[in-house]
């Protein structure tokens, strides 16, 4: 397939793409080459073939999620630049 042109400008803006005028020729080439390429793909035949979902056959290691209280209240405020009994103090962010 080639590309003229006008269609080029046209992708570019729709990709809001910029690129000066002296480089149009060899983005018409790059993307004649890239079509080309596309239009290969198209004729393999792919009847019978299961999508390929991951590359690797690796299955993700889960570990059950629990809720686990390390940090005491007191250890937690130990460090705050403000607090007020037991909880933090913040700037008021909302009027």
């Amino acid at each position: 397939m080639q590309v003229d042109k006008e269609t080029l400008r046209k992708i570019a803006h729709l990709a809001r793409l910029e690129f000066k005028e002296k480089n149009e020729d060899e983005m018409i080439e790059s993307l004649t080459e890239i079509l080309s390429w596309v239009q290969q793909l198209e004729e393999v035949d792919t009847e019978g073939v299961e999508p390929l979902t991951t590359m690797s056959k690796e299955v993700n290691a889960l570990r059950e999620d629990k809720a686990i209280n390390k940090l005491s209240q007191q250890n937690g405020l130990k460090n705050a630049p403000q607090k007020d009994s037991d909880y933090f103090r913040v700037p008021k962010v909302l009027d």
